[in-house]
């Protein structure tokens, strides 16, 4: 499974942001080679290298080819390590990693940040994949952690997803999200790239 909706990890929130490791154990995932875990600071080079490496290749021909060669490893690096350092109540941030320890993917939830949202609505701001890694069990299994995080504070839990990423919109449907009908265009990159988003909702509680 690639990236959903840009939100948390796209280089559109600001340091601010600040994901929290949730406290506890590396969970084995049944027919899938991953373990789901909490983030620590460490992590930081390893889900800034998912992080650029899963955009550039999920939004290969829905982004422009020059924004995304110019996504820099190094700035989410930045920007992860100081968020994890500095966490923020019921902000959760999870690592998939491979038998040998490569972190395969990372997924991030949080309070919803929408207009909209009650104080029960949470948000999975990002869930995304290295392309090597799609179609492995790997984003099944942090997707139903980061819904068992989000059962914790929220009776209710949104996303965004780029409304061309096929891909991820049939994952998210597959696995029980339905669109609410809410949408919105979002910026980066000084204005010139646009992000056309779709919202969908589901109960993290079942």
């Amino acid at each position: 499974m690639p990236a959903s909706g840009h939100s948390a990890g796209s280089g559109s929130s600001s340091a601010s942001d600040s994901f929290a490791a949730t406290a506890t154990a590396p969970l084995t995932v049944p027919g899938s080679a991953a373990t789901v875990r909490p983030a620590v600071v460490a992590d930081a080079p390893g889900i800034a290298r998912v992080h650029v490496g899963s955009w550039q290749a999920a939004y290969s021909g829905l982004l422009p080819a020059d924004f995304l060669a110019g996504l820099s490893v190094s700035r989410r690096e930045a920007f992860w390590a100081e968020s994890l350092a500095s966490p923020a109540p019921h902000h959760t941030v999870l690592v998939a990693e491979t038998p040998d320890g490569t972190i395969a993917g990372f997924a991030a939830s949080s309070p919803s940040r929408d207009d909209d949202a009650t104080p029960d609505t949470g948000e999975l701001a990002a869930i995304y994949l290295l392309p090597e890694f799609w179609s492995q069990g790997y984003g099944r299994a942090l997707h139903a952690h980061a819904l068992t995080a989000l059962a914790t504070d929220f009776s209710t839990a949104t996303l965004w997803v780029l409304a061309g990423n096929t891909r991820a919109r049939t994952f998210y449907e597959r696995t029980g999200w339905t669109l609410d009908g809410r949408t919105k265009v979002e910026s980066l990159a000084n204005g010139t790239v646009a992000l056309e988003e779709v919202r969908y909702r589901t109960s993290p509680r079942g």
